[in-house]
């Protein structure tokens, strides 16, 4: 990955989108993406759509571009702010993070000290560092949402950790495929970005069902199975190639396109490994079950800690996901 890919993936991951209000991150992925698209739109969900136009079957390309984050619920009239979770997060890796509003306003996440050690998200609150209530009323309302300040950040043997990489590194490597697949493509490729994924992966199934494509395939980050006290709930691991989904809680892949993307990873070798992650779904779910179904599979990037503020990818399995992505704009699918 060049320099300026990881530059622009740092700004992917410190745009605001959490599920719902992902118009920040939208508007920097469509001017990215637009002077290489023959058509560009959003659907009534927010979903951006981008097509380049091929002669082969309808390929449906999904990476969401929403994160989880959190929701102010109430201030109290000393100026700490009650809030709610959007998407799954958990208490214990809320607690003590710095968050930013979309405003600009930061905040720091705060346990009741007599709920230690068992806290739970009711537990815990924000703290702007306000000195009255009226204060903290004029900088935020109900309503507004906030999300990690955690930066990206190199570590060693070409991995980046940082928050939000889920799936900001999956629209990432949507964008540099739509810069470097050769027009005309070989078949007729849309690249949905989706909306609301991490709250239910709503976005996903309106978006397939306006394109009506004959195949799908979600682009997002998958469990990988390398870490001290594994359950052994996912098979990938860590700089090892991009993951081929078989299976999550959410969708049996096809057979029919599981062969094709293993194939063509042979013949162009590309660093590939079998995905089956068993707690957690994609997009790929509801795009499955669209219409009358979808010929439907996966490329995943292994990523460790999702969801904290300390994700963990390894880019050379990015640079492969990409290779893998670019392949289906230049290798012809067969006929539905």
């Amino acid at each position: 990955m060049t320099s300026n890919a990881f530059t622009f993936l740092q700004k992917l991951t410190r745009a605001h989108g959490v599920s719902g209000n992902e118009n920040e991150i939208r508007t920097l992925i469509r001017s990215k993406a637009e002077p290489y698209a023959d058509e560009v739109w959003q659907d009534v969900l927010g979903n951006l759509i981008v097509h380049i136009k091929g002669e082969g079957p309808k390929v449906m390309l999904s990476a969401h571009m929403d994160s989880t984050g959190i929701i102010a619920t109430h201030v109290d009239d000393d100026g700490f702010v009650s809030f709610a979770t959007v998407g799954g997060l958990s208490a214990i890796d809320l607690v003590q993070q710095t968050f930013r509003f979309q405003n600009g306003t930061n905040a720091i996440c705060v346990a009741r000290e007599e709920k230690l050690p068992n806290i739970k998200t009711k537990d815990l609150y924000l703290d702007l560092g306000v000195r009255d209530g009226k204060h903290a009323r004029e900088l935020i309302r109900p309503g507004d949402t906030a999300v990690y300040t955690n930066h990206l950040r190199q570590m060693a043997d070409n991995t980046v950790s940082g928050c939000y990489l889920d799936d900001r590194v999956g629209c990432l490597a949507l964008l540099i495929a739509i810069r470097r697949i050769q027009k005309p493509a070989k078949n007729d490729l849309y690249f949905v970005f989706t909306t609301q994924e991490e709250v239910g992966t709503r976005g996903a199934k309106p978006a397939a069902f306006s394109i009506d494509p004959d195949y799908g395939i979600a682009v997002d980050v998958t469990v990988p199975d390398d870490q001290p006290g594994s359950l052994h709930e996912g098979t990938v691991k860590l700089g090892k190639g991009a993951g081929i989904k078989v299976l999550d809680s959410s969708v049996i892949c096809s057979n029919k396109l599981v062969t094709f993307l293993r194939d063509v990873a042979e013949k162009r070798r590309i660093p590939a490994q079998t995905d089956i992650m068993l707690d957690g779904g994609t997009d790929a779910g509801p795009i499955r079950t669209t219409r009358g179904g979808v010929v439907t599979g996966g490329i995943s990037i292994p990523c460790r800690n999702t969801h904290a503020a300390v994700e963990l990818v390894d880019l050379d399995d990015v640079d492969a996901c990409i290779d893998l992505i670019v392949a289906l704009g230049e290798e012809a699918l067969p006929q539905v």
